[in-house]
């Protein structure tokens, strides 16, 4: 049990940024992962039909005997992070309560800025975590539905996402936010343009780091550490595996020589 893998979702390659996170801080500890490219983007998508998609990628991590889940999205942690508490036995991370107790941490004059997708936003559940921490925040939302297919396209420094970004965070930034929480796991790989856009006075909040260190204390405290020397990653999609591979070689601190193709609907 203690050498087998950590279980990562994701919609698509924005988890990545949780694994790779998981890779430099428990550099031991092996990983299955899996991007639901036919499906992305959840932040459109109903509760409903995110909490299905959940449980059939849970299933399939499962299959593969994962010792802990790592629900690398926020709007599946905004939605079904209950549901999947409730139908495993095994330790089970989101990344809202991470980042929003960074969050939390980082602001001096209380009030944060979340960007995410429409499905998180819709949810509140940022605003409703980061104001049961501490009450005296205030949270501003917005939805920025386009910055998942411009990751997703690979368009990481492209003039018409600085445009997006500008767009996006005017509002927010007009109510003077020192802090900013990156609420979708697809946005750290923006980090650069998004910093740019809302300038040196504004410090982002990347749940990834968070999210890997909540994985390391829930790890410990079950004492279900790795024994390896020598950590294995695998990596599966439900379409786009090159494009996959393509993104992912360039997001993660090591070679990925295959990612595997699944039926995730068979997991239904």
């Amino acid at each position: 049990m203690n050498n087998a893998p950590i279980g990562i979702f994701d919609s698509g390659v924005g988890g990545l940024t949780v694994a790779r996170e998981i890779m430099r801080q428990l550099p031991n500890e092996s990983i299955v992962y899996f991007g639901d490219m036919a499906r992305v983007p959840y932040g459109s998508k109903s509760k409903e039909t995110v909490i299905s998609f959940s449980e059939q990628i849970v299933r399939f991590l499962q299959e593969k005997e994962v010792k802990a889940i790592v629900v690398a999205c926020n709007t599946a942690s905004a939605f079904a992070l209950p549901d999947i508490v409730s139908d495993v036995t095994i330790p089970v991370v989101g990344v809202i309560e991470p980042g929003a107790k960074a969050a939390d941490a980082i602001t001096k004059n209380k009030k944060v800025g979340v960007i995410a997708t429409e499905g998180t936003v819709r949810s509140g559940m940022y605003a409703k975590v980061i104001k049961a921490i501490n009450p005296e925040i205030q949270v501003f939302q917005k939805a920025c539905p386009l910055f998942v297919p411009l990751v997703e396209e690979g368009l990481l420094y492209d003039s018409i996402t600085i445009e997006v970004a500008d767009r996006y965070l005017h509002d927010l930034l007009s109510y003077g936010i020192d802090t900013l929480v990156l609420g979708c796991t697809h946005y750290p790989l923006i980090r650069r343009t998004i910093q740019k856009v809302a300038g040196e006075n504004v410090s982002l909040v990347s749940p990834a780091y968070e999210t890997a260190k909540e994985l390391e204390k829930i790890i410990n405290e079950n004492n279900i550490n790795s024994s390896l020397e020598s950590a294995v990653h695998r990596f599966y999609v439900s379409d786009s595996a090159d494009r996959f591979k393509k993104l992912a070689s360039s997001i993660l601190p090591c070679d990925i020589e295959e990612v595997g193709h699944v039926n995730i609907e068979q997991y239904g």
